[in-house]
């Protein structure tokens, strides 16, 4: 099972990385390579055990709160020119950061569940 927890710590820290490098073209996109860069590094401190427990915290907790502060007034799906650009572009922010927290929710889970001596 610690392998599998490896490739998927491997696999978000590409994905993390990839989506960082995405963000090229965007307006605002230092503060969403910041964002998508420091979640790529977590996962790359998750993958060689170097991860504190309250950081995986501290992170999934302020990814929450930027999705529920970026969440627009009217979800209007991911696809452009089917709805306001400003409300799909909030809405696909908003996912983002609900990605890096359901990840990060997964690393403290898995960090306690280990640091306690119980397998999952």
């Amino acid at each position: 099972m610690k392998s599998f927890f490896k490739i998927v710590g491997s696999v978000f820290a590409v994905l993390f990385t990839w989506a960082a490098y995405l963000q090229y073209n965007d307006p605002d996109a230092t503060i969403w390579f910041i964002i998508y860069g420091l979640a790529a590094f977590i996962s790359v401190l998750f993958v060689v055990n170097r991860l504190p427990f309250l950081i995986t915290i501290f992170s999934c907790l302020l990814a929450t709160a930027g999705a529920y502060s970026q969440w627009p007034a009217e979800f209007q799906g991911f696809t452009i020119g089917e709805g306001d650009i400003e409300n799909i572009e909030r809405g696909r922010e908003a996912c983002g950061l609900l990605i890096i927290a359901v990840v990060m929710l997964l690393y403290a889970l898995r960090i306690r569940f280990v640091k306690r001596g119980l397998k999952i």
